[in-house]
């Protein structure tokens, strides 16, 4: 592992684009009515807001659901022509926009496009009753895009032209926080293409570097870059493929979204024990690894607050840095396409991202691989 920069480091770097955070993740989606019912059973957001034919919108129905600084975006298409269904139809469901929390959501704009970033959305006002919004945007990998949003004059429930969503069905939330890191899987040879974007366009910096050495199993192998921005809130993990014996993880993932793309997005929780009992209690579906991972578990990490036979039933992840340690798992796949899935972490400290559990989790990977023929 190459630290290439320290996180004291990147915050003292001068941030011409300064982020407050993920404003929200945007999915386009087969059938946004049925994902929203399932993101509420399963994963226990909360109705927010609502677009559609019946606010005026014809060609797309949007569902906003949040769950404590978490809000998600369903979007479908109405109609069979459109670049919404042709995005479903070529990927699947997935991650159209990372949207980002700015102040100036103007000068966001004008400074990355300069930069060399491809204009997705010019700076646009939208208004209604509950005050104006201004977004814009811009191309990342892929036909994923980056929306920032500045909405220091609204107070409505999410953008103008959307409504308050009221539903008889609210089942409890699961305890997820906020957007912890969203990790992209670009091409071959395409990872420093990406990370000269994210440096030179949006003013982040490489906070820690893995290569094939750090992540491969006996079969398969990946490289990454984490990316951050100045502050930190908002942090872009980069993959790419590397050489091995079989199909790795990302290139299975390549292959069926049929593009580059958000691979994962990693949410946090103030207590994992209780959120993941509660997610599979819930249907969601998680990685396994074999009960031998424990066996060594405190050599590797030292003392822990958890006992490890709470978290070896569940197949909770343990790893360490100098500043801590976390705890993580990941969900299979939430479709049928082998592309999309979610990290639950809780941190204790660390700011890493859980490399001393690479192995076990890829060789988790490889047997779902294996199963469905893909390794």
């Amino acid at each position: 592992m190459n630290d290439t920069l320290t996180s004291k480091d990147v915050e003292t770097v001068k941030d011409f684009l300064p982020l407050k955070g993920t404003d929200y993740v945007e999915f386009y989606v087969g059938n946004a009515k049925q994902a929203a019912h399932y993101y509420k059973t399963a994963f226990g957001f909360q109705s927010c807001a609502y677009a559609g034919p019946e606010t005026g919108v014809k060609d797309r129905a949007s569902y906003v659901l949040t769950q404590n600084k978490l809000r998600f975006v369903l979007t479908t298409p109405i109609h069979p022509e459109g670049s919404i269904a042709d995005h479903v139809y070529k990927h699947g469901d997935g991650v159209k926009v990372l949207a980002l929390w700015v102040d100036d959501a103007t000068k966001a704009w004008e400074e990355t496009t300069k930069r060399g970033a491809k204009s997705f959305m010019e700076p646009t006002i939208e208004k209604d009753k509950h005050g104006q919004v201004v977004r814009s945007g811009i191309h990342t990998y892929g036909d994923t895009v980056h929306i920032f949003v500045e909405r220091k004059d609204y107070n409505g429930e999410f953008l103008p032209g959307y409504v308050k969503w009221e539903s008889e069905y609210n089942p409890s939330e699961a305890g997820l926080l906020y957007v912890d890191h969203c990790v992209g899987n670009v091409g071959w040879n395409e990872m420093n293409k990406w990370v000269a974007f994210y440096e030179d366009v949006m003013g982040f910096k490489n906070i820690l570097s893995f290569d094939d050495n750090d992540i491969s199993t006996e079969y398969s192998a990946l490289m990454s870059k984490v990316m951050s921005n100045g502050n930190g809130y908002v942090k872009f993990p980069i993959n790419e493929p590397a050489e091995g014996k079989k199909k790795s993880q990302v290139e299975e993932y390549l292959d069926f979204y049929r593009s580059q793309g958000v691979q994962h997005v990693a949410i946090a929780t103030k207590d994992i024990l209780k959120t993941v009992s509660d997610l599979k209690s819930r249907g969601v579906e998680f990685l396994t690894v074999p009960q031998s991972y424990y066996d060594d578990l405190l050599d590797r990490v030292g003392e822990i607050d958890e006992d490890i036979n709470d978290l070896a039933p569940l197949g909770i992840l343990v790893d360490h840095d100098d500043e801590g340690y976390l705890l993580q798992i990941f969900t299979k796949p939430v479709e049928d396409r082998p592309t999309l899935f979610y990290e639950i972490i809780q941190r204790k400290g660390a700011k890493s991202f859980g490399k001393g559990n690479f192995k076990a989790l890829f060789e988790a990977l490889e047997r779902e691989q294996d199963r469905r023929g893909n390794l």
